[in-house]
């Protein structure tokens, strides 16, 4: 096979192009092995194992829909997206990000290294591990892949090209359908309410005049505000990590956005580890992650001020009281977006296993203490301004549900 022409691969296929094309990455007379793992939404992922040496790659090709659904149909581009941003992300934040080898830009692959020594950390919080470092290593991804690609540090004409250059608006609309509006109104009739809940999510979500409002103003500040380079989807399933080590994946719907966009998505993952900890009366487990939540929020605000000290270059941005002012408007789309996570996740098409793993009125009540704090992040986001005040919702949230059922 002369891998030419675009098709998407099998697993034979796969190992015959990862021979053909990279040979050179294995041992002289290599036999390769391939298997598929991909189980997101989107892409096609294959692990390739040299026999000999057990050296392993993996090989991330993206197809001309969507695996969720027929429905989305996806410009293959946001495989070259992915390669130039994971190599732009390793300058800014090394050691945070897979190494990526090369782009195919035929078959839309990227050839990136093999993190089997890690674990998705979604899957590793849903068996009650914990991770020391993780607090600090995402503050240190966040703050420095964000800052440093805003007009603050950049210089102003450079920093229009990285937002020429990274335009992604296929996977953009899906943000903007998936997350922004169809939690809110359905008006595409393809939400996926828990039947225990249905009733009050059309009372609490769909019939609610000032979040519809409020949401509305969050998808065009979503649209409209090319504030840094944002991972776009980095939530607890495109994270790696191991105890000494955190990994982030799949940036393919990095643009120039909102900051708040990618705090936010970390913190609502969080709470969603947190409900699943409840639900299993892992107390212990439960309060790492409250510690983690806060601390994450904290250090990031830390780090974000010192960074700017150190890195800012902008004239007006060096205004006295404009740093203050900068980030509390993270800080304010930060909890607006932690809510609308935690409202998508649990009301529309994409779930995440710390709720659908669940059964019955446990699950109900984990969804129902994940949908009325979210209604409060998004409602009252300019109250959110340190860790505390993002868990301090959760904890009121889950105590106000016991409290009207024990009644």
């Amino acid at each position: 096979m002369k891998f030419d022409t675009y098709f998407t691969m099998n697993e034979d296929q796969a190992a015959q192009y990862a021979s053909q094309k990279f040979g050179h990455m294995f041992e002289p007379g290599h036999r390769v092995t391939c298997k598929e793992i991909g189980d997101g939404n989107l892409n096609y992922i294959f692990r390739i194992t040299d026999e000999v040496s057990s050296f392993s790659i993996i090989i991330k090709q993206s197809g001309p829909v969507a695996r969720i659904s027929d429905e989305f149909k996806l410009s293959p581009d946001r495989n070259r997206i992915e390669y130039e941003i994971l190599k732009l992300e390793e300058t800014l934040a090394p050691g945070l990000v897979p190494k990526v080898y090369a782009y195919d830009p035929i078959m839309n692959c990227t050839v990136m290294d093999d993190l089997s020594d890690h674990q998705i950390m979604r899957k590793a919080l849903m068996e009650f591990k914990t991770f020391p470092k993780f607090a600090h290593d995402i503050s240190d991804f966040m703050v420095n892949t964000l800052l440093l690609t805003t007009d603050v540090v950049l210089e102003h004409k450079h920093k229009k090209e990285l937002v020429k250059n990274f335009i992604n608006p296929q996977l953009c609309e899906i943000t903007e359908d998936l997350v922004y509006t169809e939690p809110f109104n359905d008006y595409k009739q393809r939400n996926d309410v828990f039947e225990l809940n249905r009733a009050w999510v059309k009372e609490h979500i769909y019939d609610s005049r000032p979040l519809n409002l409020e949401t509305a103003k969050l998808k065009f500040e979503f649209m409209n505000h090319a504030q840094a380079l944002v991972h776009g989807d980095l939530h607890t399933g495109s994270i790696f990590v191991k105890e000494d080590s955190t990994k982030v994946i799949d940036p393919e719907f990095a643009f120039f956005g909102p900051i708040g966009y990618d705090v936010g998505n970390v913190v609502a993952n969080l709470i969603f580890a947190w409900v699943h900890s409840d639900a299993h009366q892992r107390l212990e487990h439960k309060k790492w992650l409250e510690d983690t939540l806060v601390e994450t929020v904290d250090l990031f605000i830390e780090k974000f001020q010192k960074a700017w000290d150190r890195n800012v270059s902008e004239v007006s941005a060096k205004t006295p009281g404009f740093k203050e002012y900068y980030l509390q408007m993270i800080m304010r789309d930060t909890a607006g977006v932690t809510g609308l996570e935690l409202c998508r996740r649990i009301i529309g098409l994409a779930h995440v296993k710390d709720i659908t793993s669940l059964k019955g009125k446990v699950r109900m009540r984990a969804e129902r203490i994940c949908l009325t704090s979210a209604i409060r992040y998004i409602l009252d986001r300019e109250k959110y301004m340190c860790g505390t005040d993002f868990l301090e919702t959760v904890i009121a949230c889950e105590s106000e549900f016991a409290r009207e059922n024990d009644e």
